[in-house]
């Protein structure tokens, strides 16, 4: 016969025949033990003591009441190099009135939980904009001259564009008008939002693991942009203090992540080796092309260091990245091996290889308007490269913009915006560019990732932008793998529910 006994802990003890190896089994009275929020290298330390030892995790939290996390993640973390502990804690960390630019390089990291707010769904007309810090007081009149003409005219367009989707699309009867008036709204700040730009302010609210706080610290101190290198500083200081929110404000707070912001110094690594393989381009690379690129291309990489090597290059030229590929490939070993050298020169023991190396069995090159890669970079099952946002692919103009009559105030605009940005010193001109305007962008994914993009993005209820790239998705796809291509199921751009969100 079994006999349970419960210690003081909530474990049972079980005495049993069942067991003739053992006199004694603990087992829990509970299987499923949920734990309340703690900070997060307390929760990281908790967790990993839980892994290593035989205790209960009632045992290891109230273990690591007592006991330091600090000189625990200084010596497992960071000095032996444990990184996956780090994943056991994760933080909340919002950014207020950040740019639009800076949110999306916040948002650049594989392995990254949150949201930003909506330019569907939110009326931009009076929000202002960030100026850069880089800029001079002349510079930064110019600047402000140009983005208050883009915001004027979103103003303008969206009024127009507004008034005629009302022509177009009488309310149906089963439909409720406040229903009705926001569908129409948001399809209207889908074509004012081409008028938007850059420094644009946003919010942006993310959960993310430390070790995933980490690394986005030490990208963002490595930036070139001033803001962001300054949000990197905050961000780090914001985790040796106690949380700015608390859930039960009775309770004294930890800081939120102290360790860690001892710690995250700036990716010298990523600065150096973008810095010498820009070099490495200009100095190596034969003359360029030319000729006009499609605005989706596929390819299925087989020679793997080629492709590789033009991964690394292409966020450091201006080239498609096909013409980068076909350039490796026709080079001997010794070559690419010099670009691969070139970007690895900076590694240190504690630097984890560059993204370049990371990829899928396909490669989609873009050439997109800036508000469709916005969406499109909520995909993290993806590998993103991005070119330098130069301002030197056009923009596309939205067919309801020349419906609505507002083709002149939208391409007059668009056009002084660009002109304004190329007059304007680098980095901060690209603040800047508007949401309609194109620029270069690589996705590596597997097919699992295509077939999701393309099935998702092209449905009736999306931005009209991204359901033409996701339908060329499938296309493209269609012709480079037709037994594959087949078994996406997409929605062609020309089927449409306008009263559908």
């Amino acid at each position: 016969m079994d006999v349970v006994r419960q210690d003081r802990l909530g474990m049972h003890t079980l005495d049993s025949n069942l067991h003739p190896r053992y006199h004694s089994v603990l087992i829990p009275t509970k299987r499923v033990i949920t734990v309340a929020p703690m900070p997060p290298e307390k929760s990281a330390y908790a967790l990993a003591r839980y892994s290593r030892s035989p205790d209960s995790i009632r045992q290891s939290i109230e273990w690591v009441r007592t006991h330091d996390s600090r000189s625990f993640l200084e010596s497992f973390y960071f000095q032996y190099g444990h990184a996956s502990i780090a994943d056991l804690g994760h933080a909340v960390v919002c950014f207020e009135g950040i740019s639009e630019l800076a949110a999306t390089e916040i948002e650049a990291e594989p392995l990254w939980d949150g949201q930003a707010k909506s330019s569907r769904y939110q009326d931009f007309s009076r929000s202002g904009f960030i100026t850069p810090p880089e800029f001079s007081a002349a510079e930064a009149a110019a600047y402000r001259s140009a983005g208050e003409a883009l915001l004027a005219a979103y103003a303008q367009v969206n009024e127009r564009a507004l008034a005629r989707l009302s022509e177009q699309l009488p309310r149906p009867e089963a439909m409720k008008p406040e229903a009705y008036r926001r569908n129409l709204a948001a399809r209207a700040f889908d074509v004012a939002r081409y008028l938007l730009f850059w420094g644009v302010p946003t919010n942006v609210g993310q959960v993310t693991s430390i070790r995933t706080l980490e690394k986005q610290i030490r990208r963002l101190k490595a930036s070139p942009y001033a803001e962001l290198r300054e949000l990197g500083n905050e961000v780090a200081q914001a985790c040796a203090a106690e949380p700015d929110c608390l859930w039960d404000t009775n309770s004294a707070a930890e800081p939120l992540a102290p360790t860690l912001a001892r710690h995250a110094d700036l990716d010298d690594h990523a600065v150096r080796s973008r810095e010498d393989l820009r070099l490495w381009a200009l100095q190596n690379l034969p003359a360029a092309a030319g000729g006009d690129a499609p605005r989706v291309d596929l390819l299925r990489p087989a020679n793997v260091p080629a492709d590789i090597a033009a991964t690394l290059l292409y966020p450091v030229t201006d080239r498609p990245f096909r013409e980068l590929y076909e350039i490796a490939s026709g080079w001997n070993e010794r070559r690419r091996a010099e670009v691969i050298d070139v970007a690895l020169a900076s590694r240190t023991r504690r630097d984890e290889i560059l993204s370049g190396f990371r990829g899928g069995l396909y490669a989609y090159d873009f050439i997109i308007d800036i508000g469709a890669f916005r969406d499109l970079q909520r995909h993290r099952r993806c590998q993103k490269f991005r070119q330098e946002y130069a301002g030197r692919l056009g923009f596309d103009t939205p067919q309801l913009v020349i419906e609505a009559g507002a083709s002149e105030v939208f391409a007059s605009a668009m056009q002084t915006a660009l002109d304004a940005m190329h007059a304007l010193p680098a980095p901060g001109a690209q603040y800047l560019l508007p949401f309609g305007a194109r620029s270069r962008f690589l996705f590596k994914m597997d097919f699992a990732e295509a077939e999701y993009i393309s099935k998702l993005r092209s449905g009736v209820k999306g931005h009209f932008s991204y359901r033409e790239i996701a339908w060329e998705m499938k296309c493209q796809m269609e012709r480079l793998e037709p037994e594959l291509g087949r078994l996406i199921d997409a929605t062609p751009p020309w089927v449409e529910d306008p009263l559908q969100r």
